[in-house]
C-alpha cells in the first residue's frame, strides 16, 4: 500500500508495471472494458470514495452521507486533496498544515471512515500536475470505488473546482493499464455525484440523502476542525456548525426530512447507473 490512513504525507511510490490481462479488449468481462456492468448493489457493501479539497470540505458537504455509509456496513474511504495549510490569517502554514492533519484525523474517526491525504498546498491544486493524477489514480485503484463524491465543477473557488476535474480526468485514467502506478488498473469508470456548493449557491440536487439520523454525527466532525470554526466564530463572527446545520436542514425542507444532502450525477458515459447507489 502506498499510504496509511490518517497518514497522508506517506509518498506514492511508483512500482514496475502488472503484467496485463490477455483477455481480448472487448471480451465482455475483460477488466478493463467500460462495459463492464456495475455488480454491486445499494444492499451489499460498497466501496466509496470521497474527494474533497481541503479537511473540512467533506464534513460540509457529505459528511452525513459519509457516516451514514459506514453505520451500515460500507466501507468509507475519504481522500482530501490539499492540506489545508493556507486556511488561517494569523496561524503559519507549516504549522497549520499539522494541526489540519490532526483535525482530519479525529474527524475521520467519528465518521468511522480511512482519511488518506495528498499533502498539496492551499492554491496550488492543478487538474493538469502530472504527479497530482498519479497519485489520484492510484487512489481510485486502491479504493475501487462503487462511486465516487466530489465538488461541484460549479464550486465556489478554484481549489474545489480543479478537484472537480481532478476526479473526473483521474477516475476515467484510472481504467487504462498502460498508466503505471502501483496498484492495478480499475475496470469500473466510476459514477461520480457532486455534493453541495457552500451554502447551496447555484446548486440544484437531483438526489437526496436523508441525514436525519447522523447530522450530529456530521456536526460533530466537523466541530474536530477547530481551527476554522473558532476562527470563523471569533474573527468573521460566523457560527460555522449552525451555517451547515442550516444548509441541512433547508435540504431537507425540498425533500420533506428533517435534514438532508443534496446531490448532483455525472451524466457522461459509461458513469451512469440505473441502480440507486446514495443510502
Amino acid at each position: 500500500m502506498p499510504f496509511r490512513a490518517f497518514t497522508p504525507f506517506t509518498p506514492f511510490t511508483l512500482l514496475t508495471p502488472f503484467t496485463p490481462f490477455t483477455l481480448l479488449p472487448f471480451h465482455p468481462f475483460h477488466p478493463f472494458n467500460p462495459f463492464t456492468p456495475l455488480m454491486k448493489s445499494i444492499e451489499t457493501p460498497l466501496n466509496i470514495l470521497a474527494v474533497g479539497c481541503h479537511p473540512d470540505d467533506l464534513e460540509i458537504g457529505c459528511g452525513g452521507t459519509l457516516a451514514k455509509y459506514a453505520r451500515t456496513g460500507h466501507r468509507v474511504v475519504y481522500c482530501h486533496i490539499a492540506n489545508g495549510n493556507m486556511g488561517h490569517a494569523i496561524i503559519g502554514p507549516e504549522e497549520l498544515r499539522a494541526i489540519r492533519m490532526a483535525e482530519t484525523a479525529a474527524s475521520g474517526a467519528i465518521l468511522n471512515v480511512e482519511v488518506i491525504g495528498l499533502d498539496v498546498p492551499d492554491l496550488e491544486v492543478d487538474a493538469k500536475n502530472p504527479d497530482t493524477i498519479l497519485k489520484l489514480i492510484d487512489t481510485i485503484r486502491y479504493v475501487r470505488p462503487d462511486l465516487i463524491i466530489t465538488h461541484s465543477p460549479d464550486d465556489y473557488m478554484r481549489d474545489h473546482v480543479e478537484v472537480s476535474r481532478l476526479v473526473f480526468n483521474a477516475s476515467f485514467s484510472s481504467s487504462i493499464p498502460h498508466v503505471y502506478t502501483e496498484h492495478q488498473a480499475y475496470s469500473l469508470i466510476a459514477p461520480v455525484y457532486y455534493m453541495d456548493t457552500l451554502a447551496g449557491v447555484g446548486f440544484l440536487p437531483e438526489e437526496y440523502v436523508d441525514i436525519s439520523d447522523t447530522i450530529e454525527i456530521k456536526l460533530n466532525a466537523l466541530n474536530c476542525h477547530e481551527s476554522q470554526v473558532k476562527w470563523m466564530r471569533d474573527h468573521d463572527g460566523i457560527d460555522f456548525l449552525d451555517f451547515v446545520r442550516t444548509c441541512s436542514k433547508y435540504r431537507g425542507l425540498q425533500c420533506g426530512v428533517p435534514y438532508a444532502e443534496g446531490f448532483r450525477v455525472c451524466r457522461t458515459w459509461p458513469r451512469q447507473t440505473a441502480k440507486r447507489l446514495l443510502p
